[in-house]
C-alpha cells in the first residue's frame, strides 16, 4: 500500500468569510493534487475563523450538509484529493466546533464534534460532543478525527489507538503560550499510541489570540516528518503504512497494557 501524501494548510483565512476561505481551500486543494497529495487537512474553525464575536457565530455556523459542505466536496471532487476541514456546525439547536471529512469523490465521510472545551470563548459558544472516536477509511488508513484540546488529553487518543486509527486528524487553534504542544506533545502522543497525527495549526494574530503555527505531521516512530514554520504556509508528509506496522511491531506499549490495573481512570 502506498503512502498517502498529506498536505497540511496552516492558515487563519480570513475572519468571517466565509466565501473567501472557500476560495483559498479551492486554492490550496490544487496546489496538494498538484503535488501529488491524498489528503488536505486544514485548521481549526477554518471555514469561518476562530476568533469571532459570540452573537456572530449562530448565524455562521452551517449543518454538517449544508452549503459550505457542498461547495468544499466539489472542491473535493474536481481536485481528487480528501479534504478534513473545521468549521461551526448547526445541529439540534445549537452549535458544535466541528470537523468534517469529505473523501476525493466529494462525499461526506466522517463529521466530528469537539469533545474537549478550551477555556471561556469556546464553552460559551459551543457545545460540546460526546462521540470521542469518530473513524473513516481512506486510501486504506483508518483515519481518526479531534480537534485541538481533546488530542491533549491521553485517554482520547490511547481510545483511538485500540479503535484501530493509523492517521489521526487534529485541526487546531493552538495559541501562545502553549507552542510545546506542537512542538513536543503530539510526537510523543503518536510514538505512545502508535499512529501517525496530522496536527494543523492557525496562525498569527486574531481577535485576542496569538496563534503559533508550528503544524507538523508526527509519526509512530516519534519523529516529525514535516513542520511548519509560524507563519502562511502550505507543507506536505506522507503517512506511510509499511513504517507503521513495523513501528507497531517494534514498540510494545499496546501490548504490554495492563487495562485491569486502570480501573481507577473511569
Amino acid at each position: 500500500m502506498p503512502p498517502l501524501r498529506t498536505a497540511l494548510l496552516q492558515s487563519s483565512g480570513v475572519l468571517g468569510d466565509t466565501a473567501q476561505n472557500l476560495k483559498a481551500l479551492d486554492e490550496a486543494a490544487a496546489r496538494a493534487a498538484q503535488s501529488g497529495a491524498g489528503l488536505l487537512v486544514t485548521s481549526e474553525m477554518f471555514l469561518t475563523g476562530y476568533a469571532l464575536d459570540l452573537q456572530d457565530i449562530p448565524g455562521l455556523a452551517e449543518a454538517a450538509d449544508g452549503a459550505s459542505a457542498l461547495a468544499i466536496g466539489e472542491i473535493a471532487r474536481r481536485h481528487g484529493v480528501a479534504v478534513l476541514y473545521g468549521y461551526p456546525e448547526s445541529a439540534d439547536g445549537v452549535v458544535y466546533n466541528a470537523a468534517q471529512l469529505i473523501g476525493p469523490d466529494g462525499a461526506a465521510l466522517a463529521n466530528y464534534r469537539k469533545t474537549h472545551l478550551f477555556g471561556c470563548f469556546e464553552q460559551d459558544a459551543f457545545t460540546p460532543g460526546d462521540t470521542p472516536v469518530v473513524q473513516a477509511d481512506l486510501n486504506g488508513l483508518r483515519i481518526g478525527i479531534m480537534i485541538c484540546y481533546d488530542v491533549e488529553f491521553p485517554e482520547n487518543v490511547r481510545a483511538h489507538a485500540l479503535a484501530g486509527t493509523d492517521l489521526l486528524l487534529v485541526p487546531t487553534a493552538q495559541m501562545h503560550p502553549f507552542q510545546f504542544v506542537a512542538e513536543q506533545l503530539v510526537p510523543v502522543r503518536a510514538f505512545e499510541n502508535q499512529m501517525y497525527i496530522a496536527y494543523v495549526n492557525r496562525t498569527g494574530p486574531e481577535g485576542e489570540f496569538e496563534f503559533v503555527g508550528l503544524s507538523c505531521l508526527a509519526s509512530p516512530d516519534g519523529v516529525t516528518r514535516t513542520r511548519a514554520g509560524r507563519g502562511e504556509e502550505l507543507v506536505f508528509g506522507e503517512a506511510d503504512p509499511e513504517l507503521l506496522s513495523a513501528s507497531r511491531v517494534n514498540n510494545p506499549y499496546l501490548r504490554d497494557r495492563r487495562p485491569g490495573l486502570y480501573a481507577s481512570l473511569v
